[in-house]
């Protein structure tokens, strides 16, 4: 057995019928990591010291009969824009140089109370922003398909490490696309679940009304299962939604015969790579094997989507960096006076991408533009939620292509921030609705994978995770 392709059920039973044990996997996965890191860069940081302290104990709970979580001795990766207490965050920024976290992140809390042993902190696009992971301010993360090609971002760390085979799952952050984008370009699973279904406590903002963690793993049942870990009422996060968390791993298997499924006309845009079309339209087409109707339908106001995404998420960005300001904790530098201290910090401490949404944030909401821009791009969202409302009055979940293309070369669009920000033109709406989304692969373009997108009605991530499970069984992710 091959632990590091093991799907997490495989690998839970193992430890049960005594056929592994989890230091050996550990060890073996860290030693894994190890080998990879000089050229494929998906960790900031690793833990194996802690990380084997912790499959030990998780060893000696298996031999004496102990009680043990669902996830115990299952090695994950974690974004590194999310709290572990006591060990360091930096959000891939100079800013948060030597920032160690007093409290942890609910997510990562909740998976390490389930027994699952987190062996690093992934790369990412400083502090989420970008598409990439070329923000990063230490290296950018290469896609284990082709390393002269991005992972997608902002969660490439994560998702890389999952296509590379060196954890089974990891969380990632998605505020308009950073889970299912670099699902898409790295050929795994990839899930936004609902706002408010996961607890954003100690999860470091980007955009308040957009951010959402989630999982990305190889399979959909992994996917599922690191969900129902993580899922459920916070009260230390005021947006966390008090609804009932259902077993979404059971119901994987219920028959998705006569699901309704739209197909937006809107996501089918000129200029989208025609590989790209193909493949989801045989995805699609497999749905309709499998017994779903197909229904085409519109979201009139689609077009806006990515101009309404980035007023919306640089105002707030704009509002949540403020306080990296050298005075409380992180990186600082000098200064005659106060306002020359912050300035010097920031412009230390940010680089090139987040200076950028800063300012672009700062503008929308200053005096005399507020109405023009960020007002309006809030009215808009309200359109776009009343898109989705009415469609999913006739169809119980949409496929889109995840992204227009696929995984572009690392450099390509760096200097080009309008090709970068349009390669979230097919998942920045689900952010802006609150809507679950995940997406699949749904074959290869020369090699580099295509994914396709499922989105489900608030709440509903039962119906999306239904149909990329069958999808996925289907030979779907073949393609």
């Amino acid at each position: 057995m091959n632990p590091k392709r093991a799907p997490i059920a495989e690998l839970a039973r193992d430890y049960r019928e005594d056929r592994a044990e989890a230091s050996d996997v550990i060890g073996r996965t860290m030693d894994a990591i190890e080998r990879a890191e000089p050229g494929l860069h998906a960790f900031v940081s690793t833990r194996r010291e802690k990380a084997m302290d912790e499959a030990r104990a998780a060893d000696a709970a298996f031999a004496e009969g102990r009680p043990v979580g669902p996830l115990a001795g299952i090695p994950i990766a974690v974004k590194d824009n999310m709290h572990i207490r006591g060990e360091p965050t930096t959000c891939a920024s100079r800013i948060l140089k030597n920032y160690v976290p007093p409290y942890g992140s609910t997510a990562v809390d909740r998976l390490r109370a389930a027994g699952a042993i987190v062996v690093g902190k992934t790369n990412m696009d400083e502090f989420a922003m970008g598409s990439s992971t070329e923000n990063s301010a230490f290296s950018p993360t290469r896609n284990p398909h082709d390393p002269e090609r991005v992972p997608g971002g902002s969660s490439g760390g994560s998702s890389a490490a999952v296509a590379a085979g060196l954890v089974p799952a990891a969380l990632g952050s998605d505020t308009g696309g950073s889970i299912r984008q670099p699902a898409s370009f790295c050929g795994v699973v990839g899930l936004k679940p609902t706002y408010g279904r996961v607890s954003r406590y100690g999860l470091v903002a980007f955009g308040s009304s957009l951010d959402q963690i989630g999982p990305l793993s190889g399979s959909v049942a992994d996917t599922a299962r690191i969900l129902q870990t993580i899922a459920g009422f916070d009260p230390m996060d005021s947006t966390s939604s008090d609804v009932p968390t259902p077993d979404w791993t059971q119901a994987l298997d219920a028959p998705i015969r006569e699901m309704k499924v739209g197909v937006p006309k809107e996501y089918f845009v000129d200029g989208m790579d025609a590989g790209v079309a193909e493949r989801v339209r045989a995805g699609i087409d497999r749905l309709e094997g499998l017994g779903c109707r197909i229904e085409e339908l519109s979201l009139p106001h689609t077009e806006y989507a990515v101009a309404t995404y980035y007023l919306i998420s640089t105002a707030e960005a704009s509002s949540n960096l403020a306080r990296y300001d050298g005075v409380r904790y992180g990186l600082r530098a000098g200064g005659d006076t106060l306002q020359a201290m912050y300035r010097r910090t920031r412009m230390a401490g940010f680089g090139p991408e987040v200076k950028r949404r800063i300012l672009l944030g700062t503008y929308a909401l200053s005096a005399g533009y507020y109405d023009a821009y960020y007002l309006r791009a809030q009215k808009v969202r309200t359109l776009i939620l009343e898109d989705f409302r009415k469609a999913f009055e006739s169809v119980d979940v949409l496929v889109t292509p995840t992204t227009p293309t696929p995984a572009f070369r690392i450099g390509e669009n760096i200097d080009d921030p309008l090709a970068m920000y349009l390669n979230d033109i097919f998942t920045t709406t689900c952010n802006l609705a609150g809507l679950p989304g995940v997406s699949v692969p749904c074959g290869r373009i020369g090699g580099l994978p295509v994914g396709m997108q499922l989105i489900g009605n608030h709440f509903d991530e039962s119906a999306v995770l239904r149909a990329a499970h069958h999808f996925e069984q289907d030979g779907g992710f073949d393609g």
